[in-house]
């Protein structure tokens, strides 16, 4: 049926069945998307307890990374080392596999070592954070380090900020560590250029130093 009206009017502005226009109606719509963004977390049950909901818009967030405080708004999706790289220009750790098998983005987490490609960076909130940077104290390498240059366990570097993380932390476990030891500690990180040989003497000779 052809509409005779000279000035009809905008169909935006016509109110439905229910009274309320499409115009209106979007405006209602777009109020209701944007207000989870904003708003606390909802809280909802699981395992008979209240829990949390974040997101899915930026959260406050707060990290002590290398003994400094840090804060950022981020999405809960963001993973520690999105956040490190990205946000605090902490470029140490790696991203090489991106799916926590290479660990060439080893940190320290309350002085366990973690994939920061595998952890939520709203996990690491309240607990310390430890990345490869905080080694090097007055421009003088940490012993590990050092030791890296000495035997020349290094090559394409990528995994090396991992594996003197990783390192480390296994000696600071494993003082006076057996060859299974070494073996099974430092089976989470990978060389792809084969330089195990060099990472075994500096295990061997960090423990020498430390008898």
């Amino acid at each position: 049926m052809r509409n005779d009206d000279p000035n009809p009017k905008d169909s935006k502005d016509q109110p439905d069945s229910s009274g309320v226009s499409r115009r209106d109606f979007l405006k209602i719509s777009g109020i209701s998307v944007a207000v989870p963004l904003v708003a606390s977390p909802r809280m909802v049950m699981a395992a008979g307890e209240e829990v949390p909901v974040h997101g899915p818009g930026k959260v406050p967030m707060g990290f002590t990374i290398n003994g400094k405080n840090y804060k950022a708004s981020l999405e809960p999706r963001v993973t520690l080392l999105d956040a490190l790289r990205d946000q605090f220009e902490l470029t140490g750790a790696k991203r090489v596999c991106d799916r926590a098998e290479c660990g060439a983005c080893t940190v320290l987490m309350d002085d366990k070592p973690v994939y920061a490609c595998s952890a939520l960076a709203i996990e690491a909130q309240h607990k310390a954070i430890t990345t490869v940077e905080a080694l090097t104290q007055d421009g003088k390498l940490h012993p590990v380090q050092q030791s890296f240059v000495e035997d020349d366990a290094s090559q394409c570097g990528f995994c090396t900020p991992g594996f003197v993380v990783a390192c480390k932390a296994f000696l600071d476990k494993h003082p006076r560590p057996s060859a299974e030891d070494v073996r099974r500690g430092l089976s989470g990180n990978l060389c792809r250029c084969g330089t195990y040989h060099g990472i075994q003497r500096v295990i061997a000779q960090m423990a020498e130093k430390g008898a």
